[in-house]
């Protein structure tokens, strides 16, 4: 199925979760999360699959002052 991480297509297996898209995307922590705008916790990314169409953020933390 396709879906789009940070407005970029990848294509993922129809059983897919988010720690799976993640991990293809190559995505490093530190980082949130999030799905149609819902954010997800860390500790259910691999429990929540994906579907047709999702749109994930991965927003990585800026330091400055």
């Amino acid at each position: 199925m396709d879906i789009h991480i940070n407005q970029q297509m990848l294509s993922v297996a129809d059983t897919a979760t988010l720690a799976e898209a993640l991990a293809a995307y190559g995505a490093k922590p530190p980082f949130a999360a999030a799905i149609n705008g819902q954010f997800v916790p860390k500790t259910q990314y691999a429990a929540r699959p994906l579907a047709q169409g999702d749109k994930i953020d991965v927003v990585q933390p800026v330091a400055g002052g």
